[in-house]
């Protein structure tokens, strides 16, 4: 049996999640934007809760498309918050649409999102060591500069915790445990 992080329950869901994806670096804009409106959306809630839902996430938002999603009408809101497969919380609906937008303001300043967000790593994953769960943080000094740059260029719920969870789904940061097999000192 493998060895995995201490946050990987029975669920085959989290561990295909967890040996496919998390970690793993992700430079292309439309899975980043894709994370980016997942974590925002898990912001106090766990994290399978949306694993669950993400099927429902991507037919919801057209497969997270972010071009459509900064065009949406008050009807496309409306049927939004009707939507009982997503989170209905108006707020974090509302905040997809509007970070939609300034993604594409990203995107235009920077030739893609892409760039921006992983020169704060200089475009190569931080590899930690990390042992136990008491070790792995909720927040860095990084994510608190992360997060207070998106948030002045008008990002909703990004916060520093978000932006910690952002980093580790699209491995800016490799957080598996030294004794999880996915751990690699690359």
């Amino acid at each position: 049996m493998k060895n995995r992080c201490f946050w990987v329950s029975e669920s085959q869901l989290y561990i295909d999640y967890h040996d496919k994806e998390w970690g793993e670096p992700v430079y292309d804009d439309a899975t980043l934007f894709e994370f980016l409106i997942l974590e925002t959306f898990q912001a106090g809630l766990s994290w399978i809760t949306i694993l669950n839902k993400r099927e429902n996430f991507r037919k919801a938002f057209d497969h997270f498309n972010y071009e459509k999603i900064a065009m949406y009408s008050d009807e496309k809101y409306e049927s939004l918050l009707q939507d009982a497969g997503i989170i209905r919380n108006k707020l974090k609906i509302k905040s997809a649409i509007r970070n939609a937008q300034l993604f594409l303001d990203v995107q235009q300043e920077f030739g893609s999102f892409s760039k921006f967000i992983w020169s704060y790593v200089a475009e190569k994953p931080i590899v930690n060591t990390f042992h136990k769960r008491e070790e792995v943080p909720a927040t860095t000094a990084l994510s608190d500069k992360i997060s207070k740059d998106l948030k002045k260029r008008g990002f909703k719920f990004v916060g520093s915790t978000v932006m910690y969870a952002y980093m580790q789904a699209v491995g800016m940061v490799n957080d598996h445990t030294t004794d999880c097999f996915k751990y690699s000192k690359k």
